[in-house]
């Protein structure tokens, strides 16, 4: 049977969308991956192994600019589907899904990243002293900045974005969005899915790069905001607007070219001026850019992909969906802590990447199993509470509290 994009995409509207599911599956297992060769290339991070290899720099600069604009792509879709579904106490019940988590995190796991940054430079206490004395503290110490979320700024951004548009879908459910369909019906007509939002978003990133500095915060980190805030809102619209498969159906092959000529000046960039060498102004402008189309251009790419190739239910998804949000929570401190642990051992590279890669997924893996068991503990970890599980409606909710 042929397929009919225009049908098939007001069924995907209308239901669950079972290739966004494996894509955001995918993304965070690419996510986890690409934190543990961070440990392994040329590039700072929160702690190195005693290898740092150049032939990582091409693939990670590949990874990079796109990896983090398809979770808040993905993020916005999977909003909107819950929206839809119940827009009364929306707010709140994103607030709860994202802010425990969240808090969870700061309080419990994020410290341990911070006692190894700061044992990195000297602190002489152990982390139970330094949990109890100094992890609270605000303003830098032993050369490290606190508070910090390290990884998790993720899921604050993301908070900050839902509840933002929970507030102005409050004020005037129906104008906004008749407004988000409008600009959704604009897009889908010819090839402006391709080129307006590569325009806008590079229009924003550059307004920014020479005013506002680079760096994660959730009230600084403008450049950021520029670009996540708006493919957030577009996941939002795509969710609802089911003119808009069509679109991304009759722009993807473009947008994969488009992507190809902008990942080679990105990889050009990179080992021209590797690591913290700055290249000039114009070069950076043309890099900075280059990312912003390699980015749209993915995320145009892997939709097709999941709407065409991955859309089909299997027994391993509703299990791996829901396990998401615990493994990416926990992940980025079993990574640290392996490593560092580690260190004295003088493993070899490919020993060191087995260890964290099976010590890592060991450490989430149990989380997941045993969280999920757990009633007071699933919250924590971004797992729906036991009651609510018993619903017959529930897998028609996103398994993933990130998303």
């Amino acid at each position: 049977m042929r397929h009919d994009p225009i049908l098939a995409a007001a069924h995907r509207t209308s239901q669950r969308h079972y290739g966004m599911d494996w894509l955001r599956i995918a993304a965070f297992a690419l996510l986890i991956l690409y934190h543990i060769a961070m440990a392994f290339s040329p590039w700072d991070w929160v702690i190195k192994t005693g290898y740092a290899f150049a032939w990582l720099i091409p693939p990670m600069a590949l990874l990079t600019p796109w990896r983090l604009p398809l979770l808040f792509a993905v993020s916005g879709y999977a909003s909107r589907k819950l929206y839809d579904r119940a827009p009364t106490g929306f707010a709140k019940r994103r607030a709860l899904r994202l802010l425990v988590p969240l808090a969870f995190g700061m309080a419990v796991l994020v410290p341990l990243e911070m006692w190894v940054r700061v044992m990195e430079t000297g602190y002489p206490h152990g982390y139970l002293h330094f949990w109890a004395r100094d992890y609270w503290r605000v303003g830098e110490f032993y050369g490290r900045e606190f508070p910090s979320w390290e990884h998790l700024w993720f899921v604050a951004y993301l908070a900050a974005y839902t509840l933002l548009l929970a507030g102005v879908l409050a004020l005037d459910r129906g104008k906004a969005v008749r407004a988000i369909g409008r600009a959704a019906a604009w897009l889908a007509q010819g090839h402006r899915l391709l080129w307006a939002p590569v325009a806008l978003l590079a229009a924003l990133r550059l307004a920014m790069l020479f005013v506002a500095p680079e760096r994660q915060g959730l009230l600084r980190d403008w450049g950021g905001h520029s670009q996540y805030a708006p493919i957030f809102l577009f996941g939002f619209a795509l969710a609802g607007a089911p003119q808009l498969w069509t679109a991304v159906a009759r722009c993807w092959k473009p947008a994969a070219a488009m992507t190809m000529l902008a990942g080679a000046v990105i990889v050009i960039v990179e080992i021209r001026w590797p690591g913290t060498q700055v290249p000039p102004h114009a070069v950076m402008a043309l890099d900075r850019a280059a990312r912003t189309a390699m980015a749209w251009g993915m995320i145009l790419a892997l939709f097709q992909l999941a709407e065409t190739q991955w859309n089909r239910d299997h027994p391993w998804r509703t299990p791996l969906a829901e396990a998401v949000f615990p493994f990416y929570i926990v992940h980025h401190p079993a990574i640290v802590l392996i490593a560092w642990y580690s260190l004295p051992l003088g493993l070899n590279a490919p020993a060191e990447f087995a260890l964290l890669l099976g010590g890592t997924a060991a450490v989430c893996a149990a989380t997941y199993l045993v969280g999920r068991r757990i009633g007071w503990l699933r919250p924590l970890i971004g797992l729906n509470p036991l009651a609510k599980r018993k619903t017959p409606a529930r897998e028609a909710e996103p398994a993933s509290g990130v998303v």
